[in-house]
């Protein structure tokens, strides 16, 4: 649905995009994850035909983004950043006049109107002029155009900006549900979206692609993943830690805190040694040592620890 291809783009002297290509497929969900700056804007606005790379190619449902633009840009709907939008239209009368850019005339545009309104929740302002919008409602408005011709293709940038809880939580189901059937990437820094909704994660970086894969994968590359961790009673901190630390497939042992005459630690998860049974194996040395355990359980990997081990490659983030 979507194939970009060694996609760069200057400013001047500032590559804010070097080289980047990937694909999405209809079904996936792609999250475009990086810290501000990193040149996820720009990507979205390239795909969309917003403005023209440097270098590179884009295909959009078939059709050259820059030798096909019209064709190309049905293809799909489209979010900008701070949801722009008519001031002095009202929420009916802003999305009519999107529909009917889109060549939705009659009976057809007042049903894809209401199904837009529906789908975004907009129903109690629908007669309100944008300018007496919140954030969050202006950002649903300009959401339901992108939504309005039921496109194959979404690019949402920032897709929950300026939402407050409950109603990032509709947005992100409202994704997850379309994502079944189309094909829809969006920019974010919020990293519980990714997990909630996404079936795949870039981590753009300086204008470069860091990361490609699955949440499970890249959470699977955190030093988080398969560790064990553990509260023990009456057993001093030194000793548990060096205990620990002999098990087989652990990479280290450490105090996280002590409280009460307890003691948090952590094992982590030697990835070269690759033991499956590293807790199980703790659970054993604890049963050996007639050591008091109040918890023991596996821990996940972190997404927010990987995306800045990525992202801060000089950075050493402390076990928390």
């Amino acid at each position: 649905m979507i194939k970009v291809e060694n996609l760069s783009k200057a400013f001047g002297s500032k590559l804010a995009v070097n080289d980047i290509s990937f694909n999405l497929e209809r079904g996936e969900v792609l999250g475009f994850l990086g810290p501000n700056g990193a040149g996820k804007s720009t990507t979205m606005r390239m795909v969309t035909g917003f403005i023209p790379p440097t270098a590179g190619k884009i295909t959009v449902g078939g059709f050259d983004m820059l030798e096909n633009p019209i064709p190309a840009k049905r293809q799909f709907g489209y979010l900008p950043e701070n949801a722009p939008g008519y001031g002095d239209m009202t929420v009916q009368g802003f999305l009519n006049f999107s529909a009917e850019l889109r060549g939705i005339q009659g009976d057809a545009r007042r049903k894809a109107v209401n199904h837009a309104v529906e789908l975004c929740f907009l129903e109690s302002v629908m007669y309100q002029s944008i300018d007496t919008l919140s954030k969050g409602y202006k950002h649903r408005t300009c959401l339901a155009q992108s939504l309005i011709h039921d496109p194959a293709i979404l690019i949402l940038d920032e897709p929950t900006d300026g939402l407050d809880p409950n109603q990032k939580h509709e947005v992100r189901n409202l994704i997850k549900r379309m994502g079944e059937n189309k094909a829809i990437v969006f920019s974010t820094h919020i990293l519980e979206e990714v997990e909630a909704t996404c079936s795949r994660v870039i981590i753009i970086d300086r204008g470069r692609i860091v990361a490609n894969g699955t949440p499970q994968e890249l959470k699977a590359r955190s030093v988080y993943a398969g560790a064990v961790h553990l509260r023990a009673k009456g057993v001093p901190a030194a000793m548990l830690t060096e205990q620990l630390a002999q098990v087989r497939g652990a990479a280290k042992a450490e105090v996280i805190r002590e409280y009460d005459g307890l003691v948090e630690a952590r094992v982590y998860a030697d990835k070269a040694a690759a033991n499956p049974n590293l807790t199980r194996d703790v659970a054993e040395m604890a049963a050996q040592k007639h050591w008091e355990i109040d918890e023991l359980h596996t821990e996940e990997g972190r997404l927010d620890e990987v995306f800045r081990s990525i992202t801060l490659p000089d950075t050493v983030t402390e076990a928390a």
